[in-house]
């Protein structure tokens, strides 16, 4: 994948991390450019290339009566606008084959969830759409496996393509990041550590998925050190009161923070 071809994408030359980031789900207008304001500014301070993420839809939740979104074309007429706004490119989840070309209308960049990663079909329509592929690695799925997924959307003609990790399952109810994943999807493909969904605690008997946020700045800086070329933060300035995974969110102001120390850290890897 060259970053270079991404449109409107910033500083891909300062040899940083690239960074998605955003809210999970697209709540509503003033939220979403809220949120990218503040991202943007920080990412313009530390010349960090920028991907602006929010859901257009959750079509993945485990109760019936969960936020699944706004409606579709008001979600994804908000990622336009922030794009349009602060000029960056943004990213959103599809969910099915008929997404994809309706998506791709509004966004730079189409996110295959991690459970649906082995639809041929699906990451098919979305390679063909010629919009950056930005696959999620299965919970279930081992990093050589990935190199499959990645195959699909090259041979359909797209070079595009990037992988995300966001931890593996253990046991039930915890995910676990296997750090020596991530040098082996770099063999495919620029490799992304998705931090906040690495840090969920699925499957909670109240139907509503927990989280583990205090750990946040622990695996991201240690993805960092092992090399990713990304970094994927679900932010929100309010996260208890975020409409999808509030549990394991990074509470909006505490990203500048995070990120000085983060492209600090790269820079002395940099170095080695």
């Amino acid at each position: 994948m060259d970053l270079t071809k991404i449109p409107r994408l910033k500083h891909t030359d300062s040899n940083n991390f690239f960074l998605l980031a955003g809210p999970c789900a697209i709540e509503g207008h003033d939220m979403a450019m809220r949120i990218a304001e503040s991202i943007v500014a920080i990412s313009e301070e530390l010349s960090i290339p920028f991907i602006f993420k929010g859901s257009f839809k959750k079509a993945n939740r485990s109760r019936l009566d969960s936020f699944t979104g706004i409606g579709d074309h008001e979600a994804l007429t908000i990622l336009r606008a922030v794009g349009e706004r602060f000029d960056i490119p943004t990213v959103t989840d599809i969910h099915k084959e008929s997404d994809a070309a309706m998506a791709a209308e509004f966004v730079d960049v189409l996110q295959i969830p991690a459970f649906l990663v082995r639809q041929t079909d699906l990451l098919v329509a979305a390679a063909q759409t010629g919009k950056v592929v930005n696959l999620k690695k299965g919970q279930f799925m081992s990093p050589e496996s990935m190199k499959h997924a990645v195959v699909k959307v090259q041979e359909s003609g797209n070079n595009q393509v990037m992988i995300t990790d966001r931890g593996s399952m253990f046991g039930y109810q915890d995910l676990i990041v296997d750090f020596r994943g991530i040098p082996t999807m770099k063999t495919y493909a620029p490799t992304v550590l998705d931090v906040t969904h690495s840090l969920q605690q699925p499957n909670q008997s109240a139907g509503v998925t927990g989280g583990r946020p205090e750990m946040i700045e622990t695996i991201a800086r240690a993805g960092i050190a092992t090399g990713v070329d990304g970094l994927f933060i679900e932010t929100h300035f309010n996260p208890t009161e975020a409409k999808s995974d509030g549990a394991n969110m990074l509470d909006l102001k505490n990203l500048p923070g995070l990120m000085r120390k983060l492209v600090a850290l790269r820079q002395t890897i940099n170095k080695f």
